[in-house]
């Protein structure tokens, strides 16, 4: 699941029908349920690409300080001789590192959204209570 996916099942799920505020409140445990259930695949997700990422920074690490088996530079070559102060600047420039901290990254962009969806979710029942003592407020009015 993409964030695009996220934010159009939210989108729908956000609605309160205003005629059916009694049902509404209803919904309210299932649509934690269902938040929740996707904030922990994507809080699992973001875990193994964290992992991954510590295994390839040890690998690039061992590839910049020369110290990476010999058939790795047959694959790869790297003539360079890299200083041991300058091995980071390589490795925060290096592609297959950033392209899995953004990955990372976006998982991140995923988690934050759905807490504040969980967060809304939690505080709906504010928000039905209100709109029936509004609606009993113009009622009173009429």
């Amino acid at each position: 699941m993409n964030l695009d996916e996220i934010q159009l099942l939210w989108e729908e799920d956000s609605k309160i029908d205003e005629d059916n505020l009694h049902t509404e409140s209803t919904k309210i445990p299932s649509l934690h349920a269902k938040y929740y259930k996707i904030l922990n695949n994507i809080l699992l997700m973001k875990k193994l690409e964290e992992n991954k990422f510590k295994q390839l920074k040890r690998d690039k690490w061992q590839y910049y300080t020369g110290k990476a088996d010999p058939e790795v530079y047959i694959k790869n070559p790297f003539d360079h001789k890299v200083l041991r102060q300058d091995v980071e600047k390589y490795m925060d420039a290096d592609e297959d590192l950033i392209r899995l901290c953004s990955k990372i990254d976006y998982f991140q962009v995923m988690l934050n959204y759905l807490d504040s969806i969980l967060k809304t979710i939690n505080n709906r029942t504010y928000q039905i209570k209100n709109s029936i003592e509004w609606q009993q407020f113009i009622r009173g009015y009429s």
